[in-house]
């Protein structure tokens, strides 16, 4: 069984790993994290210039003709060197659905666009009780003379701040069951009635309230059919989960890395601190979590690719994933002790982004439910 990288990913990987330790040094990421945008416009259009954009779409789309394994490859390195941006609401939350759900109109209005990064998208689709099942999704969409007014307010929608469109979950009909009745709108980010508001998060990154009010689209808007958006949604989280699932394999990655590192260079006692068992079991843990968080995601990544049910193993990649970055990342700042938890240190900015990323698409006990029941609990 080879679980290795081909020839061609492995150049993906030390490509993406050269380029962005050359232009997104932390002291950007910071910055960044400060600015309003949350993004570099000057990195973005060299990402866009090196296909990443495009990675993962059809050539005769503007893409590259990649698979979501190789996105998964390129997300793991984003993740090891913290990138900041709209990549993966652009990317993973927009384009790809578009290019499973949207018709052939849409494919070719939005895609080309996305893969030269003239284009950014987002998804809004938690409300106030930042849930991800139907029940959840209140915000309203009302037909009206070959239009729809949409009207209800979204929470946590990454980089809807800087978003051209947002790919919008409304309930188009209300039913006995709530997975009935809900459909997926492409809103122009510019329309009337449509206001967007910056939140303030722990890991700084730039999510936002965006509220609908009273906010008209034009039928051809609708990606998929109206009231069957549901599946469209489900086929959403479980990419962005095991997307999400890539970038936190990047960071453990990333924190095991500077741990071990610290630990043979720090000496205490007149010896370095790797030296003492309790370091040593420290950076063991660390490792077991990064290797199996590895194996689960690239698991999970691959029956993706190749179109294969894949909820299961999404469901466990993320429930795993989830708790075990926070881990690795807590264990970090354990090593380097006080120094670790400055604003101004690395392993900080590591934590912060274990912490987002341990609840966005659901957390361990939500995909822990998901596998019992494909388990047939």
């Amino acid at each position: 069984m080879d679980l290795g990288l081909s020839e061609e990913q492995e150049m993906l990987k030390k490509s993406a790993r050269d380029f962005l330790q050359r232009e997104c040094p932390k002291k950007l990421v910071r910055q960044l994290d400060e600015s309003d945008e949350g993004y570099s416009s000057e990195l973005w259009r060299k990402m866009a210039e090196l296909g990443w954009m495009g990675l993962a779409f059809p050539e005769e789309y503007g893409g590259s003709g990649r698979n979501f394994l190789d996105l998964a490859i390129l997300l793991e390195e984003m993740g090891y060197n913290i990138v900041p941006g709209p990549f993966f609401s652009t990317v993973v939350l927009g384009g790809l659905t578009i290019l499973t759900a949207g018709n052939e109109e849409q494919k070719m209005r939005f895609l080309p666009k996305i893969a030269r990064g003239e284009m950014i998208l987002s998804l809004a689709l938690t409300e106030p009780t930042a849930s991800y099942d139907a029940a959840s999704v209140n915000t309203k969409a009302i037909a009206r003379n070959g239009e729809y007014v949409i009207k209800g307010t979204k929470l946590f929608v990454l980089n809807a701040n800087v978003a051209d469109y947002i790919l919008c979950v409304a309930r188009t009909r209300k039913t006995k069951d709530p997975e009935d009745g809900i459909t997926v709108f492409l809103v122009d980010a510019r329309s009337p009635g449509l206001k967007c508001t910056l939140l303030k998060t722990l890991a700084r990154d730039k999510q936002c309230e965006v509220v609908f009010d009273d906010v008209t689209v034009l039928e051809k808007s609708i990606v998929g059919k109206r009231d069957e958006g549901w599946p469209i949604v489900k086929a959403i989280l479980q990419k962005a989960a095991v997307a999400k699932c890539a970038e936190m394999v990047g960071g453990a990655q990333a924190a095991l890395d500077r741990a071990v590192n610290y630990a043979k260079e720090r000496v205490q006692f007149g010896r370095p601190i790797g030296s003492f068992q309790a370091i040593q079991h420290y950076c063991a843990n660390m490792a077991m979590d990064v290797g199996g968080s590895r194996f689960v995601t690239y698991k999970a990544a691959w029956r993706v690719s190749e179109d294969l049910p894949a909820a299961l193993d999404a469901a466990i990649a993320k429930a795993w994933v989830s708790e075990a970055y926070g881990r690795v990342a807590l264990s970090a700042h354990q090593i380097f002790g006080a120094i670790g938890f400055t604003m101004d240190h690395d392993i900080h900015l590591y934590y912060r982004q274990a912490k987002a990323a341990e609840i966005i698409f659901g957390g361990a006990d939500f995909h822990r439910a998901i596998v019992a029941r494909e388990l047939g609990l």
